[in-house]
């Protein structure tokens, strides 16, 4: 029977969710980041044995959470600012806020689902001048994992958003020839050092993991959205078309180096930089909420 506690790792104590073969391990305190995902007793993620616990937003690994923007924003060819409507320029590091603050674990249903929220405060206010309610869904499936990002607009303006995943992958380099990722028809793009999306090209339906072009990579969807990773012993598919969901905008792709033993596929709302040029940007209104679900099926 699926049960929740805490467990040790890594000198952490973290929530488990799941059995012993099928489990999350996650850690709100740090950034709501999901730690472990373990399907038939294998790691589905990368984590690494040495991370750096005193720094948890920059370990590579698990998955990051994206609030409320995704990516690098620029002001004037300067990064990590942004310009409102009204002209103002706000301060927020590259990927938003949400992988750096510790989020309040709101319920645990049945010990096979969590939800996590991230709330305004002092901490987010300075960049990012909204009241909100950022949460966070973890749902285990027979076959996979549901993940829901939910935001509520709790103030009396408008919010601007496009949040997104930064899935590490558990994959040894030497297998990343092996490896394939299957796309919908999607047009590949990568950001400008200003800031602003680059001419977009034709992408293709299928590509290797270790083809350079794939590096830092994002990948807009033209009405079907969807993904399928296939990689030796295991294939990963994204279901991003759901009912009541908003629309994912691209997946990018993106590792550190040729030597790394992760590889990310990443669904985002929106492309960095949309508070300027609107690609994915969303907008919601007082005491309204919208979700962008997805879910990843895997087999073997």
């Amino acid at each position: 029977m699926a049960s929740q506690r805490i467990q040790r790792f890594q000198n952490q104590d973290l929530i488990r969710i799941g059995n012993d073969d099928n489990f999350l391990l996650l850690a709100p305190q740090y950034g709501g980041r999901l730690v472990r995902w373990v399907r038939n007793g294998e790691d589905i993620l990368y984590w690494p044995d040495n991370a750096d616990w005193s720094r948890p937003a920059k370990v590579r690994g698990g998955n990051p959470l994206l609030f409320p923007f995704i990516g690098r924003h620029f002001v004037d060819g300067n990064p990590g600012q942004w310009r409102d409507a009204q002209g103002t320029v706000h301060t927020l590091a590259q990927h938003g806020f949400a992988r750096d603050l510790p989020y309040d674990v709101t319920t645990i249903d049945g010990g096979a689902a969590i939800t996590m929220t991230l709330r305004d405060s002092d901490a987010t206010r300075a960049g990012f001048p909204f009241a909100f309610a950022f949460e966070v869904i973890y749902a285990l499936l027979p076959d996979g994992l549901e993940v829901t990002l939910r935001t509520t607009n709790t103030g009396n303006q408008r919010l601007p958003c496009y949040p997104g995943h930064h899935f590490y992958f558990a994959l040894p380099h030497t297998q990343r020839a092996a490896a394939s990722l299957r796309l919908p028809r999607a047009d590949r793009v990568r950001q400008l050092p200003d800031g602003r999306p680059g001419p977009s090209e034709a992408g293709g339906t299928t590509y290797r993991l270790d083809e350079p072009l794939l590096q830092d990579t994002f990948h807009v969807f033209h009405g079907t959205a969807r993904a399928t990773m296939e990689i030796p012993g295991r294939t990963i598919a994204f279901e991003l078309d759901l009912p009541g969901s908003a629309p994912w905008h691209a997946v990018t792709t993106w590792s550190e180096s040729e030597t790394s033993d992760f590889y990310c596929v990443e669904p985002w709302v929106g492309l960095p930089d949309a508070i300027h040029h609107g690609q994915g940007l969303r907008w919601i209104e007082p005491a309204q909420t919208e979700s962008a679900v997805c879910r990843l099926r895997v087999t073997g």
